[in-house]
């Protein structure tokens, strides 16, 4: 990603009173913005942060924000080949969800778990569906051209860059790291603790469920 664009990301990640958290896979702590105010108005609440899009889902179909009117969503971005980093985070995730899922059932259909790939030149739907059936039997995960990902990054505050080396045709992917929970009009409400156990990710679900 050009510097501009990069530098551009970060001033609005300042304004929005959220550190990115830059790394190609090096552990970072989700405890920016937690879940450790006080019960009241959510910690994202007012935040710029979210918006429309329309993506190719794992199944080859186009996938957009309207379709998940009225249920809250967790949305964590990353890329399939992250050597470690994004499946830990992922599988916490995920783990924490299906932990408040087996409290209550009802559960199932009030979240909708999305993974949104910041790599679209190699996670193409196929590697997607493989990659998502991992970690939850209801996570979605939507890739799309480099501009559409671009523009969805821009929105939800994730900043992303490629990084090659040398004489390698492998390369990794450094990006922020934020575990989203989004309320059910597309608001945003706090960043679960991806780096916490499974009962505080949960409990953190419950805690901003209404």
């Amino acid at each position: 990603m050009a510097g501009r664009m990069m530098n551009k990301f970060l001033s609005v990640f300042s304004a929005a009173l959220l550190l990115p958290l830059l790394a190609a896979c090096n552990p970072a702590s989700s405890d920016q913005v937690s879940g450790d105010s006080t019960q009241g108005e959510a910690p994202l609440a007012g935040a710029n942060i979210g918006g429309g899009f329309t993506l190719t889902n794992q199944d080859g179909g186009k996938t957009s924000d309207t379709d998940f009117a009225g249920q809250y969503r967790i949305i964590y971005f990353g890329y399939s080949y992250c050597p470690d980093v994004c499946p830990v985070d992922l599988q916490r995730l995920m783990q924490g969800l299906a932990l408040a899922e087996k409290n209550d059932p009802s559960l199932t259909k009030k979240i909708q778990p999305i993974f949104i790939t910041i790599d679209p030149e190699r996670d193409r739907p196929e590697q997607l569906k493989q990659y998502v059936s991992a970690f939850h039997p209801r996570l979605i995960g939507l890739t799309g051209s480099t501009d559409e990902i671009a523009e969805v990054a821009k929105k939800y505050l994730i900043i992303y860059n490629k990084r090659e080396t040398e004489g390698s045709s492998e390369y990794l992917m450094d990006h922020s790291r934020q575990g989203y929970f989004f309320g059910p009009q597309g608001e945003p409400v706090a960043l679960l603790p991806f780096d916490g156990t499974p009962q505080e990710i949960a409990d953190e679900i419950k805690r901003w469920m209404q």
